[in-house]
């Protein structure tokens, strides 16, 4: 076993050193993983970063596509033969449809290789001519991407902490009293077992309904073809002394293990730690309207984010020697179409102020990091509204609920996040000071020019800081 795992171990070091001299002397590979916590927006943004990359007419502020360097852009086989494609093609056509649609959600990883021939900028445009440099998108869900957390926990640490972080929450009550009635001296059988995972689960979908961000495990919601295993057959229980061997909270404890060790690790192995940029993005606008509890949830778990990747320079002997490190970071509040553009700097701020911690660290091991609200399909537009006397800056677009047209106006962003983030962080139920509303709109038909991708807000300095660079 040991001698099996250094063997496995020297073999990716060998590809990494492989991968990262062909990369450097050859054609260069950007690995950009995209995550993104719930209703945040991943496939939409890659879609349409995708499509804007193809057609770059919207992309003013992506320095190579404005100077004219990048000579073609064209789809190509993924490298990694046993991961899915991502499904560009079904996603735009039903965002570009005559009537368009919103686009399935992330349930699993995916990929996606866009190629570019690119001129060198300055003296070497005249010296050398174009080079192929390798976009691959990686798109996970962004609870896998907590889950990575759990690595340094034990079943006994995270089952305290989960238990007492849920306590005070309606959603969790069900499933508490079940975990409280259960004793984890008891003989393990499997329908307790069974019904004690299903009542954890079910708590997870309320939370994550309600705006919470801390919903782990992460495949208990997306579990794909582990559905009904052991694996994913287990729940936080009290602690107990001296629990028997073939007791019920030894044999959730087993599972625990079981879960870091065949889905975490493999996934974190596999894909998360080969990847050198990143966007996570973020519904910032939906955790202000459910709360200052859920806005707090969502500062933490920035905070937990970061703590999964691995941020610094990556010199070509850094990562031959030490793997891959992520370089980039982009934290994007998504939905920014949702508001006036007079509001857009307010959203940033808060962006800035909710990941303040999470950048921080990252910046101090060497990554550049930056916050930024963007929306990746424009669904509105903007009108002043007047109203008992007052201009409001609303935003027009179609309801999803209903189909009807309407213009909306969802309350004013404090110019200071902290009216925001103070309340959250000391606990408070509401805001004092007036409540936030969001709106879900429907993608709104679109006429694309030649040479056009689809509408958005910013995907072009989002492009500038992500890839600009190696462009």
């Amino acid at each position: 076993m040991v001698i099996s795992r250094i063997a496995d171990g020297l073999t990716r070091q060998v590809e990494t050193v492989a991968d990262t001299v062909s990369e450097t002397l050859f054609e260069p590979v950007i690995r950009l993983g995209v995550t993104g916590l719930a209703r945040a927006g991943k496939t939409v943004f890659i879609t349409s970063l995708v499509a804007n990359l193809l057609d770059r007419g919207r992309m003013p502020h992506l320095l190579a596509a404005s100077e004219g360097r990048i000579a073609a852009s064209f789809l190509q086989p993924q490298p990694d033969d046993t991961v899915p494609r991502f499904d560009f093609e079904t996603h735009l056509n039903a965002m570009t449809a005559r009537e368009p649609r919103w686009p399935d959600s992330t349930r699993a990883i995916s990929e996606l290789r866009l190629s570019l021939r690119v001129r060198p900028a300055g003296l070497l445009g005249g010296l050398r001519g174009p080079r192929t440099i390798h976009l691959d998108i990686i798109d996970y869900p962004g609870e896998w991407l907590l889950d990575l957390g759990l690595l340094d926990k034990t079943f006994a640490q995270w089952s305290a902490e989960t238990l007492d972080r849920i306590t005070p929450r309606a959603e969790a009550a069900e499933f508490l009293a079940a975990a409280n009635g259960a004793t984890g001296l008891a003989k393990w059988e499997e329908p307790q077992a069974r019904a004690l995972a299903d009542a954890y689960t079910a708590y997870l979908r309320a939370a994550r309904g309600a705006g919470y961000y801390d919903v782990t495990p992460g495949r208990f919601l997306l579990p794909g073809d582990l559905e009904g295993s052991p694996a994913l057959t287990f729940a936080p229980l009290p602690a107990e002394d001296g629990p028997p061997r073939r007791g019920l909270w030894r044999e959730m404890e087993r599972r625990f293990e079981a879960y870091k060790a065949r889905v975490v690790k493999p996934f974190f192995r596999d894909h998360f730690a080969r990847i050198d940029r990143q966007v996570v993005l973020v519904d910032a606008l939906g955790a202000i309207h459910s709360g200052p509890q859920a806005v707090e949830d969502m500062r933490r778990a920035m905070a937990d984010i970061l703590t999964a990747f691995r941020p610094g320079s990556n010199a070509f002997l850094t990562s031959i020697l030490f793997g891959k490190r992520v370089e980039k970071i982009l934290f994007a509040a998504s939905k920014a179409d949702h508001l006036h553009h007079q509001q857009h700097p307010q959203l940033q701020a808060i962006m800035e102020a909710l990941t303040r911690e999470a950048r921080d660290r990252a910046r101090f091991a060497g990554a550049e990091t930056a916050a930024m609200a963007i929306a990746a399909l424009r669904t509105t537009t903007e009108e002043m509204v007047t109203h008992d006397g007052a201009e409001l800056p609303c935003v027009r677009g179609t309801l999803l609920d209903t189909g009807k047209q309407a213009a909306f106006y969802p309350g004013a962003l404090p110019e200071d996040p902290s009216h925001l983030l103070t309340p959250a962080r000391d606990g408070a139920e509401a805001w004092l000071d007036g409540d936030f509303q969001v709106m879900r709109f429907a993608p709104a038909p679109v006429t694309l020019k030649p040479g056009d991708g689809p509408p958005h807000i910013r995907l072009d300095r989002a492009a500038q800081f992500l890839i600009g660079d190696k462009l």
